[in-house]
């Protein structure tokens, strides 16, 4: 009996190791046999920066809106207000979808701003006004600069900066800061001199045209200015992973 009960052991150590080589041998068939992934930039693809603004023309833009000047000046974009002016927006003349855009920008203390991305422009919604988002240039107290707004279209916040101090504290008042916006599918991320800011999901727009906008001032009659320069935009292509 006792030779008997050693061999059904044994026996059953044998199927149970057995069992044990199979399961893991249908694991690392699974793991190797993922049918789809998440979106992804294919290293192979990956895009060289390239600039938006020359450094000496506006060619490649149309303004839309308001009446504000834009002029270049010593290789930057200089957008001066005007009083009793809607906002303006100096505007890319094509669209873009997935993209990583880089550029400086400096404002007056007293002037809000910002920059336009995935925006539109169409005659049947309020006229043509400019919406869409938009990377927050803001030199106030409140130092949302980098939060993304949602111009004239939900007329709020898509991500404030209210619990990201690090963010707020990254703007630099009366100096050139360096703003960063990364969008692939429905991800939107911007950084402030390379301080994280925004990190949001929103499906609302996925193409649209870059916009530099000079906010309005109502009646004030002295001009207020904003300077944007390095514009660089690398386009992103997206797929999915298939193993």
């Amino acid at each position: 009996m006792k030779r008997i009960r050693t061999g059904v052991y044994a026996l059953s150590s044998m199927c149970t190791l057995a069992s044990m080589c199979t399961l893991a041998a249908m694991s690392l068939s699974l793991a190797g046999c993922k049918s789809h992934g998440p979106a992804e930039e294919s290293p192979t693809d990956r895009a060289a920066f390239v600039p938006i603004f020359d450094g000496r023309s506006l060619g490649g833009w149309v303004q839309r809106g308001g009446a504000a000047v834009y002029t270049v000046q010593d290789g930057a974009i200089v957008g001066e207000t005007r009083p009793n002016q809607r906002n303006a927006f100096l505007c890319t003349t094509r669209d873009y979808a997935d993209f990583e855009l880089t550029f400086e920008f400096k404002v007056d203390d007293a002037l809000n701003s910002g920059v336009q991305f995935r925006s539109l422009s169409k005659p049947e919604y309020k006229n043509g006004v400019v919406h869409g988002y938009q990377f927050e240039i803001d030199p106030s107290p409140r130092a949302y600069t980098g939060g993304i707004y949602d111009e004239a279209r939900r007329g709020d916040w898509v991500q404030n900066l209210a619990d990201k101090p690090e963010a707020r504290a990254a703007f630099k008042k009366g100096e050139w800061n360096t703003g960063r916006i990364l969008c692939v599918g429905d991800h939107l991320q911007t950084w402030v001199n390379g301080v994280p800011a925004a990190d949001v999901h929103d499906s609302l727009t996925a193409a649209g045209f870059i916009g530099l906008q000079v906010h309005d001032v109502g009646s004030r009659q002295d001009p207020l200015r904003v300077m944007w320069r390095n514009l660089k935009i690398r386009e992103i292509k997206i797929r999915e992973i298939k193993n």
